[in-house]
């Protein structure tokens, strides 16, 4: 976990992803992009490794695509406990 942890909190945009999916519960790419300013390329390759890493999940309906905190995985509600007292 040690490895992963640094590799999430060593990026400034994947943080800001996290936190975002983190604090709306259910968001798509859009709002991501709008929240966090940040490319859609950008977001997108971060959204792909915190899929990867289990912190949260994809759920598509028809082209849209949604993205929600991984609630079943502990460490996704350490993440959120880390990030309120920041």
């Amino acid at each position: 976990m040690c490895a992963q942890l640094d590799e999430i909190l060593s990026s400034k945009a994947r943080v800001k992803v996290l936190r975002v999916i983190l604090e709306k519960g259910e968001v798509n790419i859009s709002q991501v992009i709008k929240e966090t300013k940040l490319n859609h390329k950008t977001v997108h390759k971060h959204v792909n490794y915190l899929i990867n890493a289990g912190l949260v999940e994809e759920v598509r309906v028809g082209r849209l695509r949604l993205l929600r905190p991984n609630w079943l995985n502990p460490k996704t509600r350490r993440l959120e406990e880390f990030f309120s007292f920041f």
